[in-house]
């Protein structure tokens, strides 16, 4: 079993709740709030690393949560930060969100990206000590965090892609040139995988990718299509295997102009790339006749090579014209893309609606901050609450809005009537 695209579930931890803790020891007469703060939760790091090359694990575990921060305790006692949960991915993973949005590629081996952060503890009681109110029975909830789907897609990282119909040799080619051992039989689909190989030439070295599953309509997501189509992307040069003796009964031109659409259809930056073409089963019938025909459509537009990789001939060749183009080429290089963040930032702006008449609804960051601090069964925590709403221009937005004694005002979960 070969994944290289799945759906996982994340989550960070939770922040810890302040303490409203107060102060008692003997001989120590008001001895104030001493709440501690809460702690913060654990956050979700992703790490890439060169030694896993599949998705395969995330077939059995989808759900990631970090631990949640520990409550704040007395004598201002800090809660203990929640555990962070570190989650591997092989080297070339991209993260996207559940819209397809990029959050980060996973490049480099050793990379590693924090996806979500931990929600911030309360604070405790004794930072809402004023010298009117000395001793607040109340303190702040830790921020609650949100679970979060997210993709990942597998692109390989390979310098050299090779590319073709089914059965034309490509496995056969990456187990000569390397010391790769794909499985290699006379059936269609015998690659289910992309299978990896480092080929040394003189004082070079490269990475070379046998890319399966193309057949006409891949681009289309025809067969294993799109599976293995995304491998390409990453690639510096493709290396086209025909079979140019025709052997399985299709014209090697024909098959040659299909893949190729196939993968410009696919992404049409990959045009871009530069492509060398291997005629591979010379040793068969028809194949000269067949190598005069391609070599006069498409011989001035790309390096053709003839070759029996079943007896090595012309594999030398074919290294050599590889290791030239590659010399010449810029290295591999991260996806380009704007970062996307899952979480928004948290603020402390609010919004007033008119949801009917004498009916008012305030939204935004403050209400979020309020619901974490404000106790209506505490008398102190109201008050808070009334002044907060004062000194943030909340109330002299509801006047404008045209709210009167008696109008209903909604705050998040606290509802009660107006009083100008």
């Amino acid at each position: 079993m070969f994944i290289d695209k799945v759906k996982i579930y994340i989550k960070s931890g939770n922040g810890g709740n302040g303490s409203a803790s107060l102060h008692t020891e003997k001989y120590v007469n008001n001895g104030g709030p001493d709440g501690g703060d809460g702690g913060k939760g654990g956050d979700v790091v992703f790490v890439a690393t060169s030694s896993e090359n599949t998705l395969n694990a995330f077939h059995y575990q989808k759900h990631f949560r970090a631990g949640d921060g520990e409550n704040g305790g007395r004598q201002r006692s800090f809660g203990k930060q929640g555990a962070d949960v570190v989650i591997k991915v092989p080297v070339g993973t991209v993260v996207k969100n559940s819209d397809g949005q990029i959050v980060c590629d996973m490049f480099e081996d050793g990379q590693r990206e924090v996806i979500l952060r931990g929600g911030k503890g309360g604070r405790g009681n004794w930072h809402f000590k004023t010298s009117r109110r000395q001793s607040p029975s109340f303190a702040e909830h830790g921020v609650k965090t949100s679970e979060y789907e997210v993709t990942l897609e597998l692109k390989t990282i390979a310098d050299v892609g090779l590319v073709g119909f089914p059965n034309v040799g490509k496995s056969t080619l990456l187990s000569v040139v390397s010391d790769a051992k794909p499985k290699i039989a006379n059936y269609h689909f015998t690659t289910l995988s992309p299978n990896l190989g480092v080929v040394s030439y003189r004082d070079q070295t490269f990475v070379m990718a046998d890319i399966p599953g193309l057949i006409e309509g891949a681009s289309e997501g025809a067969g294993l299509g799109h599976s293995f189509l995304r491998h390409i992307e990453r690639t510096r040069l493709l290396v086209h295997v025909v079979d140019i003796s025709g052997s399985e009964g299709r014209d090697p031109l024909d098959d040659f102009q299909l893949i190729n659409n196939e993968i410009f259809g696919y992404d049409a930056q990959l045009e871009k790339l530069p492509m060398l073409v291997a005629a591979n089963k010379m040793d068969m019938p028809d194949a000269e006749t067949n190598l005069r025909r391609f070599r006069e459509k498409y011989g001035d537009r790309y390096t053709v090579i003839p070759m029996t990789t079943l007896i090595h001939e012309g594999t030398e060749e074919l290294i050599e014209a590889i290791a030239s183009v590659l010399k010449d080429l810029p290295p591999a290089a991260p996806l380009s893309y704007a970062p996307i963040s899952l979480q928004r930032e948290l603020s402390d702006d609010f919004a007033v609606e008119t949801l009917a008449d004498g009916v008012f609804e305030v939204t935004g960051g403050l209400v979020e901050m309020l619901s974490r601090r404000v106790n209506l069964d505490d008398y102190d925590s109201f008050r808070y609450f009334q002044r907060v709403l004062r000194d943030r221009g909340v109330i002299a937005e509801l006047r404008k809005c045209g709210a009167a004694d008696g109008s209903t005002v909604i705050v998040g979960d606290i509802e009660f009537e107006f009083v100008d």
